[in-house]
């Protein structure tokens, strides 16, 4: 009785050790479900990060055809568009990463989740059927040791009923000989079902050793092995998530070597050359100013300089009306007696708006090219135009070899035709080969044009060994010593020291500023309106028909005065008689200045 007892508390501790155990492998496999969760998660974000991070490299990559595109060859500009270049081969790193993470650690995790769970179920329905296999036996013993008891209590009975029927005499012999044969058979029955306890007895003993020493302790070791393994897995797995983000460093750090090497190419020296060297204008230094005697006896000339605070254009004139204003015409504005009124401030004030202002006119001549300059790039100063010039001839050039090539190799195919006639007809080739000669022809009249604008600008180009020195005389200024204008539009100007900008350059925009200024003009001015001075002379290169308020018709080769340069809005103002004067664009014209007048303008 005590060991059944002892049985079926083994049985039900051994039950309770599966579950334990079921519980604990369940949740190993959700942790290595997290595991891989977060993997992928992790895979995402680099996904994510290098797409990022080529969209900004992409996003601050130079445009083509913009001036972004034409910075590039300051070392600057190069080296930022290297480090661009490193940080896209960076970016692309991240998604080496991502790739291994999934191929290396994702997948291997799936597949090995679904043999895990595979396993898993495997072993705990062995150890299940197991179970149950001792549980039946069990319950066989039980069986048949009931029925042995019961068969035993019924032998004892049969045999106690003989016994009294033997002892009592008023029995007959039959009834005695019956109980005796039932006291017998039941004994025999009492003897089977023992024998019959016994094979179960024993046989459960044996299946019972075999069960908790062989079957079970099996299944245990399987369980543990698998959940070794897993852990095991596990561990790879952490290792090569370490791994994948060290196999790219090498690569990474190449890429930050790459950004290093190019910022440590960056040469201030020599993108500033490179700048001098692009803008330099070619205007001609100014020579010295000539000295002005105002003393007694001397006649008072104000004579004009871009450098008087006054800017005064001739002696004012007194109005009936004591009144003061200037004598300019502001184009395309219908009051043009007037401009507008400023308070008076100091100095300073004035010079720092002027600095800060903008020419808001273009050259009218851009506008009606659709914004390109003239053919022969007589809008850019000399430097940059002979370059322009030089360019241009280069490209012709290769163009005409080019042309040449083909010829050649047409004349060689034509040669080929004419000796073996099977293979073409030679006639078919004249065509093009005419094409060809003319476009030859047309390309040489390009270069010959060019290289005429080019030498006419070689030729105006100043020596460095020549001073020019300041005159005074319109015509002797004019014959000698004059220095034709280009016809700059406001866009396209270059200041003289030969940096190339959208505006004028700062200190030629504070004289003309401070030039133009009301507040100087009525300290030095009496009069209501004055008349102003002629500063030069110019000659009409085309036809121009003054529409507009404040302008003047003008036909091409006619001789003016100009009586007001061009303060940066692409507008020179001019003279043909007395009583006849008006606005110009400056491209339209050829101006030449007086020494004295140009000597006033700054140069470096």
């Amino acid at each position: 009785m005590e060991s059944g007892r002892a049985t079926l508390l083994k049985e039900q501790q051994l039950k309770d050790q599966f579950d334990n155990l079921e519980k604990h492998t369940q949740s190993g496999i959700e942790f290595v479900e997290r595991y891989s969760k977060f993997v992928k998660e992790r895979s995402d974000i680099e996904i994510s990060y290098a797409k990022q991070i080529r969209n900004l490299s992409k996003k601050y990559q130079p445009k083509k055809n913009s001036r972004e595109e034409e910075e590039n060859k300051y070392t600057s500009c190069r080296a930022f568009l290297s480090t661009l270049n490193e940080l896209n081969d960076y970016a692309g790193q991240h998604e080496v990463i991502a790739e291994n993470l999934t191929s290396q650690i994702i997948t291997e995790l799936s597949r090995y989740l679904t043999e895990l769970k595979a396993e898993r179920k495997s072993h705990f329905h062995d150890g299940r059927k197991a179970q149950q296999q001792i549980e039946s036996l069990w319950k066989q013993l039980e069986s048949s040791k009931r029925r042995f008891e019961r068969d035993c209590k019924e032998a004892d009975r049969a045999q106690q009923y003989f016994e009294r029927m033997d002892a009592d005499i008023n029995v007959t012999k039959a009834d005695v000989e019956k109980a005796r044969q039932q006291a017998q058979m039941r004994h025999q029955i009492a003897a089977d079902s023992k024998t019959e306890y016994s094979n179960y007895l024993t046989k459960f003993n044996q299946e019972q050793n075999e069960h908790y020493y062989t079957l079970i302790p099996n299944i245990f070791q399987k369980l543990q092995e698998m959940e070794e393994r897993r852990i095991e897995r596990v561990g790879v797995s952490m290792k090569t998530y370490a791994e994948v983000d060290r196999e790219v460093l090498p690569i990474v750090g190449k890429c930050l070597d790459g950004m290093t090497k190019a910022a440590e190419s960056i040469e201030p020296k020599t993108d500033s050359k490179q700048v001098v060297e692009s803008y330099k204008s070619g205007f001609e230094p100014p020579g010295d100013v000539e000295f002005e005697d105002y003393g007694p006896g001397q006649t008072m000339k104000r004579t004009v300089s871009e450098t008087s605070l006054s800017n005064s254009r001739g002696e004012a004139k007194e109005r009936p009306g004591g009144g003061k204003s200037k004598g300019k015409l502001w184009p395309f504005i219908k009051n043009k007696n007037k401009s507008p009124k400023q308070n008076k401030e100091p100095l300073s004030n004035r010079f720092n708006e002027f600095m800060a202002s903008k020419p808001k006119m273009t050259c009218l001549r851009s506008l009606r090219r659709g914004g390109s300059g003239p053919e022969d790039f007589s809008h850019l100063p000399p430097e940059q135009r002979r370059k322009k010039l030089q360019a241009k001839i280069d490209d012709i050039n290769k163009d005409i070899q080019k042309e040449m090539d083909q010829k050649d190799a047409l004349t060689k195919m034509k040669g080929v035709y004419e000796k073996n006639p099977q293979m073409g007809d030679p006639a078919s080739v004249d065509p093009r080969l005419v094409e060809m000669a003319m476009n030859i022809e047309k390309l040489q009249s390009e270069v010959h044009k060019f290289e005429g604008w080019l030498a006419e600008v070689e030729g105006r180009l100043p020596s460095r060994s020549d001073t020019p020195r300041r005159q005074s005389g319109l015509y002797e200024s004019q014959n000698s010593n004059s220095t034709m204008v280009d016809n700059n539009c406001a866009q396209d100007r270059e200041s003289p020291d030969g940096s190339y900008t959208e505006e004028q350059s700062s200190e030629t925009q504070v004289k003309v500023a401070i030039a133009n200024t009301p507040e100087f003009d009525d300290e030095f001015d009496d009069g209501d309106e004055e008349t102003l001075p002629t500063i030069g002379t110019c000659k009409a290169v085309y036809s121009f028909e003054g529409h507009n308020e404040g302008t003047i018709s003008v036909t091409e080769g006619e001789l003016l005065f100009v009586i007001e340069q061009d303060k940066g809005d692409g507008w020179t103002r001019v003279r043909r008689n007395e009583e006849e004067e008006g606005y110009v664009p400056t491209s339209y014209v050829e101006v030449f200045l007086e020494t004295n007048t140009k000597g006033a303008m700054t140069y470096i």
